[in-house]
């Protein structure tokens, strides 16, 4: 038997055997299902993986090989990195649907099939090697998440689901029009057969274009600014096992893809660097410092993870817009430290919701003493998202401040700053709900929206063994020096296609020697310390001098007031700031 398909055929064919048995099925018969493909899926993933570590594997959908240098048929094209993001994704799954045993009562199996669903859709789009199945894929899951968005019927997730559905719709339909360009362009869909042809012409105006539209469209999946309104109303209210997926995979996939559809595409036609790139970079960094700035601004323990999921893809797209294989090797670092901690730290949330009835940092002051591993994972999580030098973050994080160091050298200062900043937002949340620091709360104990919980009855250990896992995986990683493991991944970013036209190399310029010792080894250090005074600061501000505080609040409080009006809530503020982010690549890819 060929295992390619089967990381996206499993879940499909075991989504459609739930919605069919539906009725028949024993209660908890549709998570146990759900649980063992997700696991198939993990081995199958693993050992795709480890068969193609040399050399892509390729099938051919129906048998339609390609001929000579034309390819007709559908493909997959499995390479070890494609592979272990698909494993990633999978294992991420896996945590999900321990932690959600039982979560639903009285739903049958409806919530499982849009989870399946969503993993082949995440399995599909890590694996295809044809630029129409990637839209295709791409918005499979997006059309899950959004059912997956609005699953409780309630209006606050009603309303989340609809400001998600109508910003990425806008994003689903620039990525079909920029694959119209690409086909008009090369007549083909097949992602090496393009790369072949638009490599062999001159930069392209037309290809440009087609470049910045399919580029924004993941800009907006990966929630960059201005681009990134969605992600925080989704996560709000999304269920906790979808928060999950969202923060760990969904979100990051998207730059994955940019760097994917990037080398493979759009570098070798000469219209992707200089200029388009600094825009990326620049997007990236001030992603980083206004994410966890944002965060830090925020109650709700939901919102607030989400606006640092927000921050750390920005330093995710600068690893991406370097365009050298040390910094994809570092982003791909970060991609799976971030993914394990946020997963994590989500996971925590959930346990709150559970067990306190509440997400809302200030009524929880002191009230979940009783929940003291849930409270020293938060606090590791935080710590680890501050530039904790014990984990895979930071493994990756170096080798991505080495290389922006190279072009800029304050941008590892402030991708820092960025990271302390989300850090300190969740080591302050711990303190305040595991330890009951910080002042009593006042008139602002009253929640701004009504209090929000999840099923109260599910054993703890159930939810709290994915969490650790990951946090411990997490460390272990960071243990070991796996950066020529990452580079060997990065090498195959480029997608095969036909025998003819296998893969196109990545031309990655390495840093001079001495780059790796940009900015130096105790940055790590000064984040998580900026993370701990910044915390500090927030608990105990009754018992910092008056004088300190006011000019704290004189220089930042316009800062942070202007970023809560920004965040309106309303869907046209949000297409507005799109048609902004829209307009800036456009000025870039104009030159």
């Amino acid at each position: 038997m060929n295992l390619i398909p089967l990381p996206v055929v499993l879940p499909l064919l075991a989504a459609a055997f739930l919605l069919g048995a539906d009725k028949i099925l024993p209660k908890r018969a549709p998570d146990l299902l759900a649980l063992v493909v997700a696991v198939a899926v993990a081995v199958v993933c693993a050992m795709l993986a480890a068969r193609s570590w040399d050399t892509p594997l390729t099938y051919w959908f129906g048998g339609w090989q390609p001929q000579g240098r034309l390819a007709l048929g559908i493909a997959f094209v499995v390479d070890p990195l494609g592979a272990s993001v698909a494993l990633l994704a999978a294992i991420l799954f896996i945590g999900s649907f321990v932690f959600g045993w039982a979560f639903f009562d009285d739903v049958g199996t409806r919530f499982h099939v849009l989870m399946l669903v969503f993993l082949a859709a995440m399995t599909g789009f890590c694996l295809t090697g044809d630029l129409f199945n990637f839209f295709v894929f791409f918005e499979l899951m997006s059309v899950a998440a959004f059912a997956l968005t609005g699953y409780k019927l309630e209006a606050s997730s009603l309303e989340g689901a609809l400001n998600f559905t109508v910003i990425n719709s806008i994003g689903s339909f620039l990525m079909l029009s920029g694959i119209g360009l690409i086909y008009a362009r090369t007549s083909a869909l097949n992602l090496a057969q393009i790369g072949e042809a638009l490599s062999a012409g001159p930069p392209d105006a037309l290809v440009a274009m087609a470049c910045l539209l399919v580029l924004a469209a993941l800009l907006i999946k990966g929630a960059i600014l201005p681009f990134h309104f969605w992600l925080t109303e989704a996560h709000a209210v999304a269920p906790t096992p979808v928060c999950v997926i969202f923060s760990g995979m969904m979100v990051p996939i998207a730059l994955f893809g940019i760097a994917r559809l990037g080398w493979a595409l759009f570098v070798p036609a000469g219209v992707l660097g200089g200029l388009q790139t600094d825009v990326l970079l620049y997007a990236g960094t001030v992603t980083a410092v206004v994410g966890g700035a944002t965060s830090l601004m925020q109650r709700h323990v939901k919102r607030l993870l989400a606006f640092s999921t927000i921050s750390h893809m920005g330093i995710l797209l600068v690893g991406v817009a370097m365009l050298t294989r040390p910094a994809l090797s570092g982003m791909l670092l970060y991609l799976l430290g971030h993914s394990l901690v946020k997963a994590a730290l989500f996971m925590g949330a959930g346990i709150l919701m559970s067990k306190c009835q509440n997400v809302d940092e200030i009524e929880l002051r002191g009230k979940a003493r009783h929940l003291p591993l849930t409270g020293v994972a938060f606090a590791l999580g935080g710590l680890l998202l501050a530039g904790l030098p014990l984990g895979a973050m930071e493994l990756g994080k170096h080798d991505i401040d080495a290389a922006a160091g190279m072009r800029h050298a304050w941008i590892p200062f402030a991708l820092a700053l960025g990271s302390a900043l989300t850090g300190a937002a969740v080591l302050r949340a711990t303190g305040r709900i595991f330890l009951g620091l910080g002042p009593d709360p006042g008139e602002e104990s009253q929640s701004p929206g009504k209090p929000e919980h999840e099923k109260a009855n599910r054993p703890m250990w159930l939810m709290l063994l994915p969490a650790a896992v990951f946090l411990t995986f997490a460390l272990l990683v960071g243990m070991h020096d796996l950066t020529p493991l990452a580079e060997h991944l990065a090498s195959h970013l480029a997608a095969g296609g036909p025998p003819s036209a296998a893969g196109i190399e990545i031309h990655a310029v390495a840093p001079p020697t001495g780059a790796t010792e940009i900015p130096g080894k105790l940055l790590p250090w000064a984040s998580v310390a900026l993370a701990l005074l910044i915390a500090a600061f927030e608990l105990f501000r009754d018992d910092i001098p008056k004088a300190l505080t006011a000019a704290v609040q004189a220089i930042f409080g316009p800062i942070f007031l202007a970023l809560d009006r920004i965040h309106s809530g309303h869907i046209g503020d949000y297409a507005a700031w799109m048609m902004i982010g829209l307009a800036g690549l456009g000025v870039a890819f104009a030159f």
